[in-house]
């Protein structure tokens, strides 16, 4: 959900990209419809596993509780994100912690992009 809102209120002006420690298999459909509700379509995205090309790669990562898996390079901003895991969960739980993920990229976003 953070790569989708980051990618949509960007409007293409940051590379994003989005990955796991621990994929599933499929994007929660949970998720997805609470995206959707939003504005926000993320039907087509797949997990994809974190590789430590895409951390180099990076200028800031986000983490959501990824703990000792996710690689760590010096002169890299990491942003550790605690939330609720949406696995598992229907829209009506999901709907909050979108809304947090929400507000969290939006301020990220004032700072990237202060011009906005």
């Amino acid at each position: 959900m953070a790569a989708a809102f980051l990618t949509h209120l960007s409007e293409g002006r940051i590379e994003v990209r989005s990955a796991g420690s621990a994929p599933a298999d499929a994007v929660n459909p949970a998720a997805v419809a609470a995206m959707a509700e939003a504005g926000v379509d993320m039907s087509a995205e797949t997990p994809k596993i974190l590789t430590t090309e895409a951390v180099q790669a990076s200028d800031v990562v986000i983490t959501m509780g990824c703990g000792d898996t996710c690689p760590v390079f010096p002169g890299k901003r990491y942003l550790d994100w605690k939330l609720d895991d949406p696995a598992g969960q229907g829209v009506e739980a999901v709907r909050p912690i979108r809304d947090e993920i929400e507000h969290r990229i939006r301020d990220l976003l004032a700072e990237l992009l202060p011009e906005r």
